[in-house]
């Protein structure tokens, strides 16, 4: 057997030999281009047939060879670079000689801890070869597998892709000894012995075995989930868009009955499904509004006029025996005051959900912080920032309106001054007015907070940060 077929050099280049090159003999290209034509014939597009030909070349040569690239680049109107492209990228690809039988050891960190890290230095003493190496007489290509993909078989060796389960260094050792001896071997799971490399690739080009439903598919380990589903009567959700086909519904007074906690994605129908059912979502939900705590949702409509789309129902406030048989509850007896009821913080992350619908409220310590009825034209050239009165969008350039010289950053809720050694580092994504505007929506002086990082918002003494 020839040596060093598509070896990589020190430089990093394939080297093919001319052995490698040799053309096809005439019978054995016949028959490789017919198998080829049907390969083809399965997609639209010729080239995309590139993959499951290049096992059809290994099941001929055993390996991809310089005129197997040669025939699929001519064969799929290729370049022969895009085919040894394709060829070295895929380890199952090989582009050397390759044994009988390829074994993977599976070292990855299950299989690892379970033994395969000892399974691979076992085999590897005892064959003398090391990761894609070949023993002398050709029967066995040993590779250290990432995974295997039976994790709850651990550890895991695979023979041609076949799985031997739960193995040890000695089983290992036995089962590689029976391939070179040339014994038929029968895997943990799938066909009743191993078939050979060549025999596979041909398999993987799409030319059925006729195998597959020979062995055993799934062991006892596989299917520890689907027993325990069966004995608890579990099923996966049916994907119904009415929550009354996905569970029952039931009376919202049953002691079996969830009731809806406050922000809670859900409608009246869904609030009577039990705590075992899967309530399906309501394809209407406003995103908008979920997982806001109540007082925000309160302030939202009440700020923006635009109510929340979703039923949620503090306790305090739901009185089922007074309703209707058939009314929908409301979010709330009565408004609640954006002034008295809403600090600034909620009022900052109101703007945030309502695209800047909502202003700043009104402080009366800091008279120049605007009125939430001021339009965006009444302060500055430029559209409204969405965080109140005293903010507006960054113009084109990145700069503010005429005199503004605070930069907000939305992100972190951080804002900078002219005085802040980041300033002119900082890319605004909202000008404020002042210092006390940036404040009065919620975000925090980044100055101050680098040199008190334990508290949150800080009322400047003058409208500037400290030096």
């Amino acid at each position: 057997m020839a040596e060093n077929f598509g070896r990589q050099t020190a430089s990093g280049h394939l080297t093919v030999s001319a052995e490698s090159k040799a053309p096809y003999a005439a019978d054995v290209l016949a028959s490789l281009r017919a198998d080829a034509e049907q390969v083809i014939a399965r997609y639209p597009q010729k080239g995309s047939a590139l993959v499951p030909i290049l096992h059809l070349v290994q099941s001929v040569d055993g390996y991809v060879t310089g005129r197997g690239i040669d025939f699929c680049a001519d064969l799929l109107d290729l370049s022969t670079a895009e085919v040894s492209g394709v060829a070295t990228f895929y380890t199952q690809y090989k582009r050397h000689p390759n044994g009988e039988y390829t074994v993977g050891v599976c070292t990855n960190t299950l299989c690892a801890i379970m033994g395969g890290d000892q399974i691979w230095d076992t085999v590897c003493g005892h064959l003398g070869i090391g990761h894609d190496e070949t023993t002398a007489d050709g029967m066995v290509t040993l590779e250290r597998i990432e995974c295997n993909a039976a994790c709850d078989y651990a550890p895991v060796v695979m023979a041609n892709w076949e799985f031997f389960d739960n193995q040890t260094p000695d089983s290992a050792i036995a089962l590689i000894d029976d391939l070179r001896a040339g014994t038929d071997v029968r895997p943990s799971r799938g066909p009743d012995k191993v078939r050979t490399f060549k025999q596979v690739s041909r398999t993987l080009a799409g030319f059925s075995d006729g195998l597959a439903d020979e062995g055993v598919g799934a062991g006892p380990a596989s299917l520890v989930g689907l027993e325990l589903a069966h004995a608890n009567g579990w099923t996966a959700p049916n994907g119904s868009s009415s929550a009354t086909e996905a569970a029952p519904a039931q009376d919202t007074k049953s002691a079996d009955a969830a009731p809806a906690p406050a922000g809670d994605a859900r409608t009246a129908d869904d609030a009577k499904v039990p705590v075992k059912g899967m309530p399906a979502i309501v394809a209407d939900i406003d995103t908008a509004h979920v997982d806001q705590p109540a007082a925000e949702q309160a302030a939202v409509a009440a700020v923006t006029g635009v109510a929340p789309t979703v039923e949620a129902e503090p306790e305090a406030h739901v009185e089922r025996a007074t309703e209707p048989p058939h009314a929908q509850p409301t979010l709330f007896a009565e408004p609640a005051s954006t002034e008295s009821e809403v600090d600034e913080a909620t009022v900052a992350r109101i703007n945030l959900v309502a695209g800047g619908a909502a202003a700043s409220p009104v402080h009366d310590a800091d008279e120049s912080t605007a009125a939430p009825t001021e339009k965006a034209t009444d302060r500055g050239s430029h559209d409204d920032g969405g965080h109140g009165g005293g903010s507006a969008k960054p113009a084109p350039d990145g700069s503010g309106p005429t005199g503004w010289d605070v930069k907000g950053n939305a992100n972190s809720m951080l804002f900078h001054t002219p005085e802040s050694p980041w300033y002119k580092r900082t890319r605004p994504e909202v000008w404020f007015r002042d210092a006390a505007s940036a404040l009065a929506a919620g975000f925090t002086d980044a100055l101050r907070r680098r040199r008190e990082p334990t508290s949150e918002h800080h009322e400047p003494t003058d409208g500037k940060d400290e030096a």
